[in-house]
């Protein structure tokens, strides 16, 4: 495997674009973006699990039952979700798609994100649609990736090269996200392209496992979206025989998928809302993998260590606390708690128990850009990361005004 460039644009076959259609008052910011493939494609998605979910999720739902798509289109600015017109409106928005493009509208994976609660105005998106056809090429993932950007400073993009049985095959993805990120299925918007040819029903399990293994794994603040969605077209143009069973092929493809969204999920927890520094939580021996999951996602949500490690301020005994109230059948008496950077590493505490320790080194660790909590619960083999980053007094200035 190989890291490459130009995102979603990387595997054959695909082009992409972004334009400021007018959803955004901001006239230099794009708030509409599109995906197109030059052939038809094998999709899946998994979308986030809040009860409250925007209108684009209902629509894309049932355009990806039959497991086939060809195009995606996202507006960011405003998230189509809580209005009584939100599903019309996201059915039109695939139905001016497709006109102008020449596909099926039910070949679209629609999505928002922005302000909930607010009506979005097809008008804009309508006079968007024509130039933002017109400009989708090869080389325009940067574009795309930028208009679909909300609080994020930072576009998001990774893309990825390997073989499947001697043929050249890339992923590539761009994702959004900055708040209201949970693990919790999804947690963001990430859309993902392969000319890899695989069979609809393995393209959602590789691609629900390596959510499981990435995206569900990082934590902002612990908010779940009501607009989260990861979805993936595969076009199958760079002429693989096609994956219809788990073997060689399937693992190698899941692998790279893997890679390209642990890559993705890390820049989210980077580009947190407010954040200054990265946070990796890495837990072992745990008495299993589900337990150190739940310990990891614990320590990195927890607000208290979140802001402590803000403060640059080695106070353990709030991890030790966000481990304590984790569910799972477990020992504090054998936990140890190691900071480190590449700044060095830092003994915290030992056995359940603090240890001596210098806090001057402890803050010169933890004020490094990023920062890894190392725990390790003394029972068994089970291990798990999870990323997420720290609570500033900017996340506060950045949500109490976000609608006004």
């Amino acid at each position: 495997m190989e890291w490459i460039d130009n995102g979603v644009c990387a595997p054959k076959g695909f082009r992409a674009a972004g334009v400021h259609c007018g959803i955004r008052k901001n006239a230099s910011k794009k708030d509409l973006a599109l995906i197109i493939s030059d052939a038809q494609c094998t999709a899946a998605a998994v979308y986030t699990r809040n009860k409250v979910f925007g209108a684009p999720i209902a629509v894309t739902r049932e355009h990806l039952s039959d497991g086939l798509a060809r195009a995606v289109l996202c507006n960011s600015g405003n998230a189509n979700t809580c209005n009584a017109d939100g599903v019309d409106i996201a059915n039109a928005m695939c139905d001016l798609l497709a006109k102008e493009a020449g596909i099926s509208a039910d070949d679209v994976i629609i999505a928002s994100t922005g302000v909930i609660g607010q009506p979005l105005p097809l008008d804009a998106i309508e006079s968007g649609i024509p130039p933002l056809v017109a400009q989708a090429r090869s080389d325009g993932a940067m574009d795309a990736a930028q208009a679909i950007m909300t609080t994020d400073t930072r576009e998001k993009q990774a893309a990825v090269s390997f073989e499947l049985s001697g043929a050249a095959c890339a992923i590539g993805a761009m994702c959004k996200g900055s708040g209201m990120i949970a693990p919790n299925m999804a947690t963001m918007l990430c859309f993902v392209t392969t000319d890899a040819a695989i069979s609809a029903p393995l393209l959602h399990r590789a691609l629900f496992r390596a959510v499981d293994e990435t995206f569900n794994r990082v934590v902002v603040d612990g908010d779940t979206s009501t607009n989260d969605m990861v979805s993936i077209l595969a076009n199958g143009m760079c002429g693989n025989p096609p994956i219809e069973a788990e073997g060689a092929d399937f693992f190698a493809f899941q692998d790279a998928l893997i890679q390209a969204l642990t890559r993705l999920a890390r820049e989210v927890a980077r580009d947190g809302e407010g954040a200054t520094r990265l946070i990796t939580v890495k837990v072992k021996g745990a008495n299993d993998d589900e337990l150190a999951r739940a310990v990891a996602r614990s320590v990195v949500t927890s607000p208290l260590c979140k802001a402590a490690l803000f403060g640059a301020d080695a106070n353990w005994g709030r991890i030790l606390c966000a481990i304590g109230y984790t569910p799972g059948d477990f020992s504090v008496d054998d936990i140890s708690v190691v900071i480190a950077s590449d700044h060095g590493e830092l003994l915290l505490c030992e056995n359940g128990s603090g240890v001596p320790f210098s806090e001057t080194q402890a803050r010169t660790i933890l004020l490094a850009p990023e920062v890894e909590l190392l725990i390790d619960m003394g029972r068994g083999g089970g291990a798990a990361t999870a990323w997420g980053c720290d609570l500033s007094y900017e996340y506060v200035r950045i949500n109490g005004d976000y609608r006004t």
